[in-house]
């Protein structure tokens, strides 16, 4: 589906592009936060904690495999939109042939090093055979991550938004079925978790191909149309790696911070655990506001409309600083109980630290939330206009600052230093990403001749 964003009144077409992305968000979240839920509340603290130390390192190895997917629909899209069919279903498989060998030297490279990579990130001594078990699924599930997101982003790409939606919300409903399955009657502990994801997450790799078998005659590739393309793959790669690396290098920053929260011990992990699982909610529309700056300064700078530019991305940002201050308020007042859905019963005075931790992270952190928006809005609308370098530079800012908190501070001030990090990562990504607009808005004045 289209949606022309050049003309009309900037807030109404971003408020209407935006809620439709949100509710996606919003149920994307609440799948993983049902997931740990049953964690917590049925296998205890230590394996919350487990699953929860894996978090950082396991957006580094799948952010990485997601961006991947992402940079190979682009070509696939251009194609389509150049009206070329055989170029299309070349691209498409070198697609396939790039997303076997990526997902084979991943899954084979995670899979010998992920205790090394554990005990290297400190990972306590109580938690760790919960992380192990609950990660090594992961990891051994990475070609159900590749088969996910490289047919849905070629399904994206020839137009259809909406049946990927559909199939991860199918798939998401089945991978709350198959953790109750798993954990309560067959007893398989964080793995039944882990693979409970991995089945599900192929489940809809399965769909996603044969929806395409069925509904893209287009894709209907011939055999000569299946030989390996060294210079389509090495275009592939070229969109590819980059996109991969700018999800990972944020991620960086998080395992050299949760490597710091490790070593505080199982109760702190279990507590950013379930802060982050509430916070990711909460975080939602942040996320719908970026995706729709990215779409909105896309086909305004195709438009060369810089003054709509500039309106939306103030329009946006009073969007942003409204839903800080209720985020701060949901925090605020129900930061307690939510920390406390995610505890068992029993050992009271454990789960009573945990959630006062929860509810102090929470509250450090939508302190700042209107950081968080400039980050996403300003950061999209860049990458939107035409200059992803400015975007990536960012998140390597991100990444030096929660280096810096979990090497220097966390050390010396605990558990509130870790509720910093991310609050300081946005202040850096801030201080480069509102120059930086400001020098790109003024070169594209210049480009298109305009005072």
């Amino acid at each position: 589906m289209t949606k022309d964003m050049t003309q009309g009144k900037p807030m109404k077409l971003i408020l209407g592009f935006a809620i439709p992305m949100l509710l996606g968000y919003l149920f994307q979240q609440f799948y993983n936060l049902v997931d740990t839920l049953i964690v917590g509340r049925i296998l205890g603290m230590e394996s919350l904690a487990g699953v929860g130390s894996t978090g950082s390192v396991n957006f580094l190895v799948i952010g990485f495999c997601m961006g991947v997917c992402v940079g190979f629909s682009i070509p696939v899209a251009q194609k389509f939109g150049a009206g070329d069919e055989e170029g299309l279903r070349r691209y498409v498989a070198n697609c396939v042939w790039l997303g076997i060998a990526f997902s084979v030297a991943m899954t084979l490279v995670t899979v010998l090093f992920c205790r090394n990579i554990l005990l290297l990130m400190d990972t306590p001594e109580d938690i760790l055979e919960y992380a192990y078990a609950y990660i090594l699924v992961i990891f051994i599930g990475i070609p159900t991550v590749f088969l996910y997101n490289i047919l849905s982003g070629i399904i994206r790409a020839l137009g259809d938004s909406r049946t990927p939606v559909i199939f991860l919300v199918f798939s998401s409903l089945v991978n709350i079925g198959l953790d109750l399955l798993f954990i309560l009657y067959f007893k398989t502990g964080v793995a039944g978790a882990a693979w409970a994801t991995v089945i599900s997450q192929g489940l809809s790799g399965i769909l996603c191909l044969v929806y395409i078998t069925k509904k893209f005659p287009i894709l209907r590739i011939s055999k000569e149309e299946w030989k390996p393309d060294m210079h389509k793959m090495g275009n592939l790669c070229g969109m590819g790696i980059p996109m991969g690396l700018q999800y990972s290098i944020t991620a960086i920053g998080s395992v050299i911070l949760q490597t710091a929260v490790n070593g505080l011990g199982s109760a702190a992990v279990a507590s950013v655990t379930a802060a982050a699982k509430i916070g990711g909610f909460l975080m939602c529309p942040f996320e719908a506001m970026g995706s729709t700056m990215a779409s909105y300064g896309g086909q305004n700078v195709g438009a060369r409309k810089l003054k709509r530019i500039k309106e939306g991305l103030f329009d946006c940002i009073k969007l942003g600083a409204v839903y800080s201050v209720i985020a701060f308020v949901i925090a605020y007042f129900f930061g307690a109980p939510l920390g406390r859905l995610f505890m068992e019963k029993g050992n009271a005075a454990a789960a009573n630290q945990i959630v006062d931790n929860v509810r102090l992270y929470l509250l450090i952190n939508t302190a700042f939330y209107f950081l968080l928006a400039l980050v996403n809005i300003v950061r999209f609308m860049i990458q939107g206009i035409g200059f992803p370098a400015f975007a990536v530079l960012a998140g390597v800012l991100e990444m030096v600052a929660r280096a810096l908190v979990g090497l220097v501070l966390v050390p010396v001030w605990g558990f509130p230093a870790a509720a910093l990090g991310s609050p300081i990562a946005w202040l850096f990504a801030d201080a480069f990403l509102l120059p930086a607009f400001f020098h790109v808005y003024k070169k594209l004045k210049l480009q298109f001749g305009e005072e």
